[in-house]
């Protein structure tokens, strides 16, 4: 029995379809038929029911499949273990991330791949509420993500941002004379918000509840930059990063709300210690905790 004729059990099963497997496998596809075959005469049983137009499992080798599995997996790891204890790495990481920072992501994943030239590298958006569930379910390696002032369980943080967050509004807006306002200034008023989801947004909705009111959103949207245009265009009051909206200022007239009852913290987040992650994942969140700056770091 060889790990190949595995591998190629496998593939086939998966893809329900030999030739298929084969071109998955980069393999002649006559070479895939012979090596089952083979595997089936040494076992003294067909693995692989051939009858129909897609070649399924039979009842061994559906009961052999798991322990193929399992055996392409432990050797997957042995080269991996190796791999790391040489320097070497190998595999995929996948990092996410929120729309709206100042962060180089782009120099943080060339340095990295750089570093680690034989690791697949993958970058998404989503909100923070979904990329934090991936980060957790292992879909994830790590993710840049906004927060709140507690850690959320199961992760680790590097804080690379603690920002104010304010309320921006167009130069004729009613409130445009107070350049710092009272959170319940903005109760009953069009409010203009980043979707459910967001950091920013749940920030906003917590600060309010606590206050006693929920927020008015007039208009929300994924993009920072189409609310402060809304907002210049007297839809409403944006609520944004402070930095971003002062930014704008020759377009809005930024508010701080006093008492600072709206803050934002910018994290890297990681699973906590334990298994799954990767060796390439361990290398890529030691990577981007050497590359950004904490808060109140040189």
């Amino acid at each position: 029995m060889e790990l190949r004729q595995l591998e190629y059990l496998v593939t086939v099963a998966e893809e329900q379809n030999f030739t298929r497997a084969a071109e998955r496998l980069h393999v002649a596809q006559p070479g895939v038929s012979a090596q089952i075959r083979r595997l089936e005469r040494e076992l003294g049983q067909e693995l692989l029911d051939r009858s129909g137009r897609s070649v399924r499992p039979t009842e061994v080798g559906a009961a052999v499949l798991p322990y193929a599995r399992a055996a392409l997996a432990a050797v997957a790891n042995v080269r991996l273990v190796v791999d790391e204890l040489t320097g070497l790495l190998r595999g995929r990481v996948a990092l996410g991330t929120v729309t709206s920072h100042d962060i180089d992501l782009p120099g943080l994943l060339v340095a990295f791949h750089r570093e680690h030239p034989a690791v697949e590298i993958t970058l998404s958006e989503a909100t923070s509420d979904r990329l934090l569930e991936s980060v957790r379910a292992g879909r994830l390696d790590a993710a840049i993500v906004s927060i709140g002032a507690g850690t959320p369980p199961g992760l680790e943080v590097l804080v690379v941002d603690d920002h104010p967050i304010v309320a921006a509004v167009a130069p004729d807006h009613e409130l445009a004379a107070h350049p710092v306002i009272a959170l319940d200034a903005l109760r009953a008023r069009p409010l203009i918000s980043l979707p459910q989801g967001s950091g920013l947004r749940a920030r906003l909705e917590e600060a309010c509840a606590a206050a006693g009111f929920a927020p008015q959103i007039a208009f929300e949207a994924s993009d920072p930059d189409v609310l402060a245009r809304l907002a210049a265009r007297g839809l409403g009051a944006a609520i944004l990063p402070g930095a971003f909206a002062r930014s704008r200022s020759a377009q809005l007239r930024v508010l701080t709300i006093d008492p600072t009852a709206l803050r934002g913290r910018l994290v890297l987040a990681w699973r906590a210690e334990g298994p799954g992650s990767s060796p390439a994942g361990r290398a890529l969140v030691q990577h981007a905790r050497r590359a950004l700056t904490p808060v109140g770091g040189a």
